[in-house]
Protein backbone atom coordinates (compact mmCIF):
# COMPACT_ATOMS: atom_id res chain seq x y z
CA UNK A 1 0.00 0.00 0.00
CA UNK A 2 1.71 3.21 -1.07
CA UNK A 3 1.75 5.38 1.80
CA UNK A 4 1.95 8.60 -0.70
CA UNK A 5 -2.22 8.33 -1.60
CA UNK A 6 -4.09 7.35 1.80
CA UNK A 7 -6.90 8.89 2.63
CA UNK A 8 -6.89 11.51 5.39
CA UNK A 9 -8.84 8.96 7.67
CA UNK A 10 -5.95 6.49 7.61
CA UNK A 11 -3.08 9.46 8.04
CA UNK A 12 -2.15 7.40 11.02
CA UNK A 13 -1.20 4.26 8.55
CA UNK A 14 0.70 6.83 6.35
CA UNK A 15 2.85 8.02 9.28
CA UNK A 16 4.09 4.38 10.49
CA UNK A 17 4.42 3.25 6.90
CA UNK A 18 7.25 5.97 6.74
CA UNK A 19 9.36 4.66 9.15
CA UNK A 20 12.91 3.46 7.64
CA UNK A 21 12.69 5.85 4.71
CA UNK A 22 15.31 7.70 3.95
CA UNK A 23 15.20 11.34 3.99
CA UNK A 24 18.12 13.37 2.19
CA UNK A 25 18.96 17.12 1.99
CA UNK A 26 22.29 19.05 2.14
CA UNK A 27 24.71 16.41 1.95
CA UNK A 28 23.13 14.33 4.79
CA UNK A 29 20.82 11.34 5.05
CA UNK A 30 18.55 10.22 7.95
CA UNK A 31 16.56 7.11 8.41
CA UNK A 32 13.46 8.09 9.70
CA UNK A 33 12.75 6.11 13.08
CA UNK A 34 9.65 8.21 14.49
CA UNK A 35 7.12 9.97 13.00
CA UNK A 36 3.41 11.79 14.21
CA UNK A 37 -0.02 11.90 12.18
CA UNK A 38 -2.30 14.50 12.21
CA UNK A 39 -5.87 14.99 10.09
CA UNK A 40 -7.78 17.57 8.82
CA UNK A 41 -10.82 19.62 9.05
CA UNK A 42 -12.74 18.72 12.10
CA UNK A 43 -11.31 15.51 11.98
CA UNK A 44 -8.25 16.48 14.65
CA UNK A 45 -8.40 19.03 16.54
CA UNK A 46 -4.21 18.97 17.28
CA UNK A 47 -3.78 19.86 13.57
CA UNK A 48 -2.97 23.03 12.02
CA UNK A 49 -5.92 22.57 9.82
CA UNK A 50 -8.70 21.37 12.17
CA UNK A 51 -10.18 25.33 11.32
CA UNK A 52 -9.92 24.91 7.30
CA UNK A 53 -7.46 25.94 4.91
CA UNK A 54 -5.23 29.00 5.64
CA UNK A 55 -2.27 30.34 3.73
CA UNK A 56 -0.16 28.60 6.03
CA UNK A 57 -1.54 24.95 6.52
CA UNK A 58 -2.11 25.07 2.32
CA UNK A 59 0.06 22.58 1.16
CA UNK A 60 -1.61 19.83 4.11
CA UNK A 61 -4.34 19.88 1.70
CA UNK A 62 -2.24 18.19 -1.24
CA UNK A 63 -1.07 16.90 -3.48
CA UNK A 64 1.10 14.27 -1.99
CA UNK A 65 4.39 14.13 -1.26
CA UNK A 66 5.36 17.38 -0.60
CA UNK A 67 6.91 19.45 2.80
CA UNK A 68 5.10 21.23 5.15
CA UNK A 69 7.30 23.54 7.38
CA UNK A 70 6.20 25.70 9.89
CA UNK A 71 8.56 27.31 12.74
CA UNK A 72 7.53 26.54 16.50
CA UNK A 73 8.84 28.93 19.49
CA UNK A 74 10.37 31.40 16.83
CA UNK A 75 13.78 29.25 16.28
CA UNK A 76 12.98 25.84 15.38
CA UNK A 77 11.67 24.05 12.03
CA UNK A 78 9.48 21.39 11.64
CA UNK A 79 8.99 19.12 8.60
CA UNK A 80 6.10 16.87 7.40
CA UNK A 81 5.12 15.07 4.81
CA UNK A 82 2.05 15.69 3.00
CA UNK A 83 0.18 12.43 2.55
CA UNK A 84 -3.53 13.01 1.88
CA UNK A 85 -5.79 13.06 -1.04
CA UNK A 86 -6.15 16.38 -3.11
CA UNK A 87 -8.12 18.51 -0.99
CA UNK A 88 -8.16 16.55 1.94
CA UNK A 89 -5.83 17.83 4.64
CA UNK A 90 -3.36 15.18 5.84
CA UNK A 91 0.34 14.98 7.02
CA UNK A 92 2.95 13.28 8.87
CA UNK A 93 4.86 14.95 11.17
CA UNK A 94 9.25 13.85 11.27
CA UNK A 95 9.95 13.48 14.66
CA UNK A 96 13.18 11.99 14.50
CA UNK A 97 16.00 9.94 12.55
CA UNK A 98 19.21 8.28 12.42
CA UNK A 99 21.77 9.49 10.43
CA UNK A 100 23.26 7.27 8.14
CA UNK A 101 25.05 9.20 5.58
CA UNK A 102 26.91 12.88 6.28
CA UNK A 103 27.72 11.90 9.41
CA UNK A 104 30.25 14.41 10.13
CA UNK A 105 28.57 17.42 8.10
CA UNK A 106 25.60 16.47 10.81
CA UNK A 107 28.01 17.06 13.72
CA UNK A 108 28.86 20.25 12.71
CA UNK A 109 25.66 21.80 12.45
CA UNK A 110 24.54 20.18 15.90
CA UNK A 111 27.90 20.55 17.48
CA UNK A 112 26.22 20.63 21.00
CA UNK A 113 25.13 16.33 20.17
CA UNK A 114 26.82 14.59 22.89
CA UNK A 115 26.40 11.37 21.12
CA UNK A 116 25.51 10.28 17.22
CA UNK A 117 22.23 9.18 18.64
CA UNK A 118 20.71 12.35 19.44
CA UNK A 119 21.94 14.07 16.58
CA UNK A 120 18.22 13.89 15.22
CA UNK A 121 16.44 12.63 18.20
CA UNK A 122 13.37 15.29 17.39
CA UNK A 123 12.07 17.55 14.88
CA UNK A 124 13.61 20.62 14.94
CA UNK A 125 17.07 18.53 15.51
CA UNK A 126 16.33 16.38 12.63
CA UNK A 127 16.07 19.69 10.27
CA UNK A 128 18.96 21.16 11.82
CA UNK A 129 21.35 18.08 10.78
CA UNK A 130 19.46 18.29 7.10
CA UNK A 131 20.15 22.14 6.87
CA UNK A 132 16.58 22.79 6.12
CA UNK A 133 14.50 25.41 6.90
CA UNK A 134 10.98 27.35 5.39
CA UNK A 135 12.69 27.91 2.39
CA UNK A 136 12.09 24.38 2.18
CA UNK A 137 7.73 25.02 2.82
CA UNK A 138 5.91 23.77 -0.33
CA UNK A 139 8.65 21.59 -2.40
CA UNK A 140 8.37 18.45 -3.71
CA UNK A 141 9.88 15.35 -2.10
CA UNK A 142 9.98 12.84 -5.41
CA UNK A 143 12.55 15.23 -7.64
CA UNK A 144 13.23 18.60 -7.89
CA UNK A 145 13.19 20.17 -3.79
CA UNK A 146 16.18 20.49 -1.37
CA UNK A 147 15.34 17.18 -0.23
CA UNK A 148 14.50 14.00 -1.39
CA UNK A 149 12.60 11.09 0.36
CA UNK A 150 13.48 7.52 -0.79
CA UNK A 151 12.11 4.10 0.51
CA UNK A 152 14.34 1.78 2.92
CA UNK A 153 16.62 -0.76 1.99
CA UNK A 154 14.93 -3.44 4.60
CA UNK A 155 12.13 -3.59 6.42
CA UNK A 156 11.65 -1.09 9.48
CA UNK A 157 11.06 -4.22 11.85
CA UNK A 158 8.86 -3.85 14.82
CA UNK A 159 6.83 -0.45 15.16
CA UNK A 160 5.33 0.71 18.39
CA UNK A 161 2.32 3.45 19.01
CA UNK A 162 2.07 5.99 21.36
CA UNK A 163 0.35 8.90 22.44
CA UNK A 164 1.65 12.58 20.51
CA UNK A 165 3.52 14.97 22.00
CA UNK A 166 3.64 18.73 22.51
CA UNK A 167 0.07 19.04 21.27
CA UNK A 168 -2.44 20.96 23.69
CA UNK A 169 -5.85 18.64 22.32
CA UNK A 170 -5.89 15.39 21.45
CA UNK A 171 -2.64 14.94 22.87
CA UNK A 172 -3.67 10.61 23.98
CA UNK A 173 -4.70 9.88 20.32
CA UNK A 174 -1.79 7.06 19.89
CA UNK A 175 -0.77 8.64 15.98
CA UNK A 176 2.97 8.71 17.18
CA UNK A 177 5.04 5.65 15.61
CA UNK A 178 8.69 5.08 16.20
CA UNK A 179 10.99 1.91 15.53
CA UNK A 180 10.78 -0.17 18.55
CA UNK A 181 13.77 0.24 20.44
CA UNK A 182 15.98 2.31 18.38
CA UNK A 183 17.96 4.51 20.65
CA UNK A 184 17.25 7.66 17.96
CA UNK A 185 13.34 8.25 18.86
CA UNK A 186 13.02 11.02 21.11
CA UNK A 187 12.19 11.40 24.68
CA UNK A 188 8.33 11.01 25.59
CA UNK A 189 6.86 13.99 27.74
CA UNK A 190 3.60 13.67 28.78
CA UNK A 191 1.50 16.35 28.21
CA UNK A 192 0.64 19.02 30.92
CA UNK A 193 -2.15 21.43 30.65
CA UNK A 194 -1.47 24.86 31.62
CA UNK A 195 -2.95 25.70 35.44
CA UNK A 196 -5.06 28.72 35.06
CA UNK A 197 -4.41 31.29 37.89
CA UNK A 198 -6.48 31.34 40.78
CA UNK A 199 -8.86 34.04 40.90
CA UNK A 200 -9.78 33.70 44.59
CA UNK A 201 -12.98 32.09 44.85
CA UNK A 202 -14.53 29.06 44.56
Amino acid sequence: MSWRALPAARVDEAARALLGWRLTANGVTVRLTETEAYSGLGADPASHAHRGRTDRNAVMFGPAGRLYVYQIYGMYFCANVVCGEDGVAAAALLRAGAVIDGVDLARERRPSARTDAVLANGPGKLMQVLGLDRAANDTPLFGGGPASLAPPDTPAGPVSAGPRVGVTSAHDVPWRFWITGDPTVSAYRRHSPRRRPSSGTP
